[in-house]
């Protein structure tokens, strides 16, 4: 039997209560970026605990989601003023307005396009921005599904979870979608990424359950040990394994490939985590809203 890993947790403070880290990912330049939702700002953070953070305007934007660019830039979704942000490692920063008013853009991911691909929570299309800007939309099969997080799959296409449709989708190069419904009823996926098994792996905030989907379209679920605990955002880790924040339990999971589930307590009482990723440093770092950054290291 493989032991249950121990875990080191190490809270660094970014921020006040009120600001919201939020979306987290690693930069290409050795530090961990995160956005912070409720003040407008994205943030830096060195493995050492450096940390500075940029303003966007309007601070009412709603930066969530954050992920490395195939152009040395960290892109970033604006919920709330309909927009693509660009900042360099530099912290210059631009957007770009959507051509769907009230998109609501969350989730976003590199392709294997060289392109960014985002979801539009409130218009249900995908969208596709290239790093000079350019802007395709692809609307989805499904009205109401409010489209949440987005990864790149082993092929070629682009997976992303389908909140509300209770579903999960698949989206060619060419816009072409297509959509697996999940078997237990309002799960609510919300996070998804790319595990090292060749499948992709999705958070069920509704069930509290971790998901598994093949390209092929085959779905298996595991249950967490409490199914209020909200799981919300998902990462892999080069152990092989998928990391998890538990965001109405306070704590951090880890699913094997084969399901198997352990689960760790965040030092901070109600921190409320949100997403997770590994960071240039093989750790895995995750946003907690109280306005700090968790480091998990395994021994």
């Amino acid at each position: 039997m493989p032991h249950r890993p121990t875990v080191s947790i190490m809270e660094l403070s970014v921020s006040d209560s009120e600001a919201g880290p939020y979306g987290i990912t690693a930069g290409p330049d050795g530090a961990v970026w995160f956005t912070m939702v409720h003040h407008g700002r994205i943030g830096r953070v060195t493995p050492d605990g450096d940390n500075t953070s940029y303003q966007l305007e309007p601070a009412s934007s709603g930066p969530s989601i954050i992920t490395a660019g195939p152009d040395d830039a960290l892109w970033f979704t604006e919920f709330r003023s309909h927009r693509i942000g660009r900042i360099t490692t530099a912290g210059d920063i631009a957007s770009f307005p959507l051509p769907t008013s009230d998109a609501g853009p969350f989730g976003i991911a590199a392709g294997p396009d060289d392109a960014l691909w985002f979801t539009e929570a409130s218009a249900d299309r995908i969208g596709r921005i290239t790093t000079d800007g350019h802007v395709t939309e692809f609307p989805l099969p499904i009205s109401g599904a409010f489209p949440s997080a987005i990864a790149p799959g082993p092929d070629d296409r682009l997976w992303f979870t389908m909140n509300q449709a209770n579903a999960i989708g698949a989206i060619a190069s060419d816009g072409v979608v297509t959509v697996h419904s999940l078997p237990t009823p309002a799960s609510a996926p919300v996070g998804i990424t790319a595990g090292a098994d060749g499948a992709l792996w999705f958070v069920e905030i509704g069930s509290g359950q971790i998901g598994r989907i093949a390209p092929d379209g085959k779905i298996d679920e595991f249950a967490l040990p409490d199914p209020g605990s909200r799981p919300h955002a998902i990462a892999a880790g080069t152990d092989g394994n998928c990391w998890f924040t538990e965001w109405g339990a306070n704590r951090i999971g880890r699913i094997t490939p084969d399901g198997r589930i352990d689960e760790h307590d965040l030092p901070s009482p109600s921190s409320e985590p949100h997403g997770i990723a590994q960071g240039p440093d093989g750790a895995m770092w995750t946003a907690l809203e109280i306005g700090t950054i968790a480091r998990l290291t395994t021994h």
